[in-house]
């Protein structure tokens, strides 16, 4: 018996990382699995990300790694920041698939610059993709769920959902932006049967995060090294022995909300995050 046995949940950002996660270990629980990412099919992608987006490999090893747990998968190329793209997208796993009982909206991007260098065109694409597609994703799956009257939504915002972060006040709005919405729509579903909650990961390792752009970030210099990466993932966290945690971390926690052990919670910022927010505040290099 698994946690998600007969369930369909759609995913967001599916191809690779945080995204591949949630999809098999939905899997593994016995769900039949949606996913919707970019891919070099998919046109206008973003072209202010230190780091390449998923490609069209990156879905096929996903689905290949999905039926390989005996479970069906549904894959289609589509952009977060086109309500059509979406629409069709859970036209085709209701087809396809019988029904969506699940959405986690976990599609997002993240770049580096003082917000007073920063670019419309990396502002735009941030809101568009990190806030405004986990809207629009929650919209394409409403309808449905309201009329089976019954769902699960999981957002994926961020610790930078609930603190400040250095160099990326886009993502910060973005994520910030996510907790409202998801109250909001955790209110709204509610007499449906259909609850809404939000997960807020800290230092998880995935493309977004193992890349030269974020090594140098967390070295304090260019020339930054994996080392760096997994230095400050130490300092990040309060649990001994944690660094930057495995994407599996934060599927487990959106497989809990997903399933009936949390048939009562709704509405809740559930941070995922070894302690880090329980780590009091230093300046670490104070201005006289």
């Amino acid at each position: 018996m698994g946690m998600l046995d007969g369930k369909v949940v759609m995913i967001t950002g599916g191809s690779r990382g945080q995204g591949r996660a949630h999809a098999l270990t939905s899997a593994r629980e016995g769900a039949d699995v949606l996913i919707v990412d970019v891919t070099e099919e998919v046109e206008n992608l973003p072209t202010t990300t230190s780091y390449a987006l998923a490609t069209a490999q990156d879905m096929a090893t996903t689905v290949k790694e999905v039926e390989a747990l005996g479970r069906r998968i549904v894959a289609v190329p589509a952009d977060v920041r086109i309500q059509a793209d979406l629409n069709a997208a859970v036209a085709q796993g209701i087809e396809q698939l019988g029904q969506i009982d699940v959405l986690i909206a976990n599609a997002g991007i993240h770049s580096l610059a003082p917000f007073w260098e920063m670019t419309d065109e990396s502002w735009e694409d941030m809101i568009a993709i990190n806030l405004s597609g986990v809207w629009r994703s929650a919209k394409a799956v409403a309808p449905h769920m309201i009329e089976r009257q019954t769902g699960s939504i999981v957002m994926i915002s961020s610790v930078n959902g609930l603190e400040a972060g250095p160099n990326y006040s886009h993502y910060t709005a973005a994520k910030h932006g996510v907790v409202g919405l998801m109250k909001t729509v955790a209110l709204e579903l509610a007499p449906h049967g259909v609850r809404c909650n939000a997960i807020h990961p800290g230092a998880v390792r995935s493309g977004m995060t193992d890349n030269q752009a974020a090594w140098d970030m967390y070295a304090g210099h260019p020339g930054g090294t994996i080392d760096d990466l997994v230095s400050a993932g130490r300092h990040y966290g309060a649990l001994k022995g944690t660094t930057f945690m495995p994407a599996d971390t934060i599927a487990n926690a959106a497989l809990f909300l997903n399933s009936n052990l949390a048939s009562t919670i709704t509405g809740i910022s559930l941070p995922v995050e070894a302690g880090h927010l329980l780590i009091p505040g230093v300046n670490a290099a104070p201005v006289d």
